[in-house]
């Protein structure tokens, strides 16, 4: 059985399919790194993170996409993937402020149950030319990787969160 959280979480499968680790992803809030699985709060979470990345050749550049697969709840995910931000051409050892923001970080803010939150690295063979998709709702990081030839993913990372008073999509008493 599979201790991976990606494949726990069912991030693989939901959003991706499996793949081999190939770079090291570093998504750091507030001065705090990230763990896979991390249970995390919508105030922790409002501005976009420094995500750093570091691979085998200085040369590369890669793409940064972050999806919402529960959106808008997790029992019935009628806008999987919620694209909550893309990044483009960035440099390897540097972070996403060197790269191309294709569309703008949006703040997780979930209103029902717990969300995961997945974070996908993909190397580009070529500098590229990436155009914002028209929505954010579903959103389809798989028909994206398709279509800009990016391959499989070179690392990927997850958090969940919910509400600030959230209580897992149960009603609160």
């Amino acid at each position: 059985m599979s201790r991976d959280p990606l494949v726990v979480g069912n991030v693989i499968g939901d959003v991706l399919d499996p793949f081999v680790k190939s770079a090291t992803l570093r998504v750091i809030y507030n001065n705090k790194e990230l763990t896979n699985g991390s249970e995390l709060k919508p105030s922790a979470v409002e501005n976009e993170p420094r995500v750093e990345i570091r691979g085998r050749d200085m040369r590369n550049l890669y793409t940064l996409v972050m999806v919402d697969p529960d959106a808008p709840s997790p029992s019935n995910p009628t806008e999987r993937e919620h694209l909550h931000w893309l990044v483009t051409n960035i440099p390897e050892t540097k972070n996403t402020s060197f790269g191309n923001e294709i569309v703008c970080y949006e703040s997780p803010r979930p209103t029902a149950g717990i969300h995961r939150f997945v974070f996908v690295l993909f190397r580009q063979s070529i500098r590229e030319t990436i155009y914002a998709p028209g929505w954010r709702q579903n959103f389809n990081t798989r028909e994206f990787a398709a279509l800009y030839n990016l391959g499989d993913p070179v690392a990927a990372m997850f958090f969940n969160c919910q509400r600030e008073n959230g209580c897992g999509g149960r009603r609160c008493v």
